[in-house]
């Protein structure tokens, strides 16, 4: 017989594959943490899966474009109308946002949550290396962390400012985890069912692994 998911206890994750991303490195470290991993673009997969990862690598307007060739923008737009959790990566963080701005060329995001991707302004242009982050009080994300523990990033572009206010008192405000490289931008966000990083859990050691496993826990 066949082990599922289901059968095994352990929870199902798709790391969508849409052409813009470290899948395999994904792959591995959601399985270290105890996830049934499989890597597919297929439509009823994605959505059946108990958690989606959206992974994201290069610039924001060909990661968009790749995204929806597959359908990714579906997938992702069905998944949280159903309350069903969504985690992005990097530049798979990125798409979720309004719009994004690369060498003055302006794509549009998800916009899941409003904001604009633009240029970091840094002494020193990528951001690459391990940073701590500023994590808020409630944070599911990065429980069991420490506020000394490092992340590794790689990126060029990032948020920097956050608009999104919820004034329905019986709605939850989104988290915002802010990192500094220069100048602040959002490092995590923990939005419902959406949550999101813009460093790379994945290649960020016991810290990242906790964390994961910290998502893989609300599936």
């Amino acid at each position: 017989m066949e082990l599922t998911a289901a059968s095994t206890g352990r929870k199902s994750v798709v790391v969508f594959d849409y052409g813009f991303g470290n899948v395999r490195s994904a792959e591995r470290a959601l399985a270290r943490v105890g996830a049934d991993v499989e890597i597919t673009r297929d439509f009823d997969t994605a959505m059946n899966a108990d958690g989606l990862l959206v992974p994201g690598v290069g610039a924001f307007a060909a990661c968009m474009k790749g995204l929806k060739e597959a359908r990714g923008d579906w997938v992702v737009g069905r998944r949280l109308a159903g309350g069903r959790p969504v985690m992005g990566i990097c530049v798979g963080m990125q798409i979720l946002f309004e719009r994004g701005i690369e060498h003055g060329v302006e794509a549009e995001g998800l916009d899941e949550w409003p904001g604009t991707v633009g240029p970091l302004k840094a002494d020193v242009v990528p951001h690459m290396g391990w940073n701590t982050v500023d994590a808020p009080e409630g944070s599911e994300l990065f429980n069991g962390l420490s506020p000394d523990d490092r992340y590794y990033f790689v990126h060029s572009y990032a948020v920097h400012d956050w608009s999104l206010d919820v004034t329905n008192p019986a709605m939850r405000a989104p988290l915002v985890t802010w990192a500094t490289h220069g100048e602040k931008f959002v490092a995590a966000v923990e939005n419902g069912a959406l949550w999101a990083t813009q460093f790379h859990p994945e290649k960020s050691g016991d810290a990242g692994a906790q964390l994961l496993k910290n998502w893989i826990s609300v599936l």
